[in-house]
């Protein structure tokens, strides 16, 4: 097998990022064949090198985890985090008393306030692909919003909106498709987009004149939410296979929505996929305990 770079072999079998990797041999703490090593351009072959890092010796790749959570209210999408805020990672580790097996990370981000699916897998191919602007796998939102937006701002929405970016920066998003689901002073809707811009869907209905009230990703692609709040299972490979050619797919545009009659949303609060509630049902459904949107 040709060599690879050392901080790529670090980070297939698990040990750090390959950012952290790179740091690991620039402070001497690699050894490949009883050398210490400090290059960064530095390559080993993994099958035939002996590679340790603080001593401890590398045992090949690691395996592809791939887990999706329902993630609650009042936790942050992050590894770390410096103020010290609930995070993702701890859902993952603490589950049913269950620690999910390798070292994974989120595919993207839903902010504090934001609830539903969150990918996360150390498969960095598959999460660089699923995260490029150009993957264009469709996201599905429940949303509450305050007050009732009328068909003309829904039109505007579907057709794309100008909103602003970190720095300031205003761009257009694409084509969404929307579609009434429960009528009220606060009416819920389903938003589907393809992109993952920072707090997008917040932004779409700000520019519009509605605050967002509630959100709740229910589904990724081919992944639907079907775990109750702060729970996680493991993808299985059919699902693994469905979301790698979503993000392979050519590039697609979704239809315009056309107004329907409103149909609540498939809202999980049990371990089994429920049936979507009728509208009276959404309204009692009580919240979950409990960078992209």
């Amino acid at each position: 097998m040709p060599g690879e770079r050392l901080q790529k072999i670090i980070a297939a079998a698990g040990i750090a990022s390959r950012r952290k990797a790179e740091d690991l041999i620039v402070s001497g703490r690699v050894v490949v064949n009883g050398q210490v090593v400090t290059e960064l351009g530095t390559k080993a072959d993994p099958e035939r090198d002996h590679i340790r890092v603080d001593g401890k010796l590398l045992q090949g790749p690691e395996r592809y985890t791939y887990v999706v959570l329902n993630k609650p209210k009042g936790y942050v999408t992050t590894v770390s985090d410096e103020k010290k805020r609930p995070t993702v990672m701890d859902l993952i580790q603490n589950a049913r008393g269950q620690k999910v097996k390798g070292r994974v990370y989120p595919v993207g981000r839903l902010d504090w306030a934001s609830e539903g699916l969150l990918l996360m897998t150390n498969d960095g191919e598959l999460a660089n692909a699923l995260m490029k602007a150009s993957s264009n796998v469709p996201k599905t939102y429940v949303v509450k919003v305050a007050g009732q937006p009328d068909e003309a701002k829904l039109d505007k929405l579907r057709r794309g909106v100008s909103i602003a970016e970190k720095g300031g920066r205003r761009v257009r998003t694409a084509p969404a498709k929307i579609r009434l689901i429960r009528e009220g002073d606060n009416p819920w809707l389903e938003v589907t987009i393809i992109e993952g811009r920072n707090r997008q869907v917040r932004k779409m209905f700000e520019e519009v004149g509605h605050h967002v009230e509630k959100i709740r990703r229910v589904q990724y692609g081919p992944l639907a939410l079907d775990v109750p709040p702060g729970d996680w299972r493991n993808l299985t490979l059919l699902e693994v296979a469905k979301l790698k050619a979503a993000a392979t797919q050519p590039k697609l545009s979704l239809p315009l929505s056309a107004p329907t009659s409103p149909r609540a949303p498939k809202l999980l609060q049990s371990s089994k996929p429920l049936r979507s509630p009728r509208p009276s049902q959404l309204a009692k459904s009580p919240a979950p305990k409990g960078r992209h949107d």
